[in-house]
C-alpha cells in the first residue's frame, strides 16, 4: 500500500534520556537561530525518515535524533518522506549514543547513512559526558574519519560549521571559532553588550565633567590673580 505525505507520521519512540532531548532541542534552537535568514533549509530532531523504493511506510524507515536537509522548503513536517522530497536525503546526521543504541549508530546505522543515504556528514556524539565525538565525511562512496582540530571539534563542510562538546553540550562554532548562542544566550549577549557601551558612555561623561570642573577651577584662578583667561587664547 502506498501512504500519501499526509497520513506519514513520525514513529520515533520516546527519547533515551531528558539529556538526549535537552541536546536534540538545544541544536535545533543554534542553528535556527543562526540560519534565521536562510530559506532554505529543514533541520529536525527524532524525526522519522521513509525511504522505502516501493513508497510504503511499513518499509526502510530511520530516525536520526537530528538531521540537518540543504536547499529545501522549511515549512512544518510530521516525517521526512524522502519520495516526497524529490529522493532528497539528509545532509547532515547527527545520532546522540546510549547504551541501547550505540553499538547500532556505530555499525549498522552508518552502512546505511553511506550506502542508502549517502550523507555527506556523519556524526555521533554521547550526552551522558560529553566524552566521545566522531564524525565522517563522504568521500568516493565511502566514510572517512574528519579529524579533531586543535580545539577537539569536527569540521563540517555543508554545514560550514564546527561541532565540538562545550560545558557537556554538543554545539555549533563558526569557521572562525564563535559558539552558535541560543536565541536566549543571544538577548543575553547583547543585554551585556549595551551595559557596556551604556557604561563606557557614562565614564566618558564623567571624565568629560571632571575636566570641565578643572578648567573652571583653573580660570576662576586666573581671575582672582587678575588675569582674564579668555584672553590667554
Amino acid at each position: 500500500m502506498v501512504w500519501p505525505s499526509a497520513d506519514l507520521d513520525s514513529c520515533e519512540l520516546p527519547l533515551e534520556s531528558d539529556l538526549h532531548l535537552f541536546q536534540i532541542i538545544l541544536l535545533l534552537q543554534c542553528l535556527q537561530w543562526a540560519w534565521r535568514d536562510r530559506p532554505n533549509f529543514y533541520a529536525a530532531g527524532n524525526l522519522t525518515i521513509y525511504y522505502s523504493p516501493n513508497q510504503k511506510k511499513s518499509e526502510y524507515f530511520r530516525g536520526p535524533d537530528f538531521f540537518v536537509v540543504l536547499g529545501v522548503e522549511p515549512h512544518p513536517r510530521k516525517s521526512w518522506v524522502v519520495w516526497n522530497e524529490n529522493g532528497q536525503y539528509p545532509h547532515v546526521i547527527i545520532e546522540l549514543l546510549s547504551p541501547s543504541t550505540a553499538e547500532i549508530d556505530r555499525g549498522e546505522k552508518k552502512q546505511i547513512y553511506q550506502d542508502i543515504f549517502r550523507i555527506p556528514n556523519y556524526f555521533w556524539f554521547d550526552p551522558q559526558g560529553g566524552e566521545e565525538l566522531a564524525g565522517f565525511q563522504l568521500v568516493n562512496g565511502r566514510y572517512e574519519a574528519i579529524a579533531l582540530n586543535d580545539r577537539g571539534w569536527l569540521w563540517s563542510e555543508p554545514l560550514g560549521l564546527y561541532l565540538g562538546c562545550h560545558e557537556g553540550r554538543l554545539r555549533f562554532f563558526s569557521a572562525a571559532g564563535e559558539l552558535l548562542p541560543t536565541p536566549e544566550e543571544s538577548a543575553l549577549q547583547a543585554e551585556a553588550e549595551l551595559a557596556r557601551v551604556q557604561a563606557e558612555a557614562r565614564s566618558a561623561e564623567e571624565r568629560w565633567q571632571l575636566e570641565q570642573a578643572k578648567r573652571q577651577q583653573l580660570a576662576d584662578k586666573l581671575r582672582e590673580l587678575g588675569v582674564d583667561p579668555d584672553a590667554l587664547g
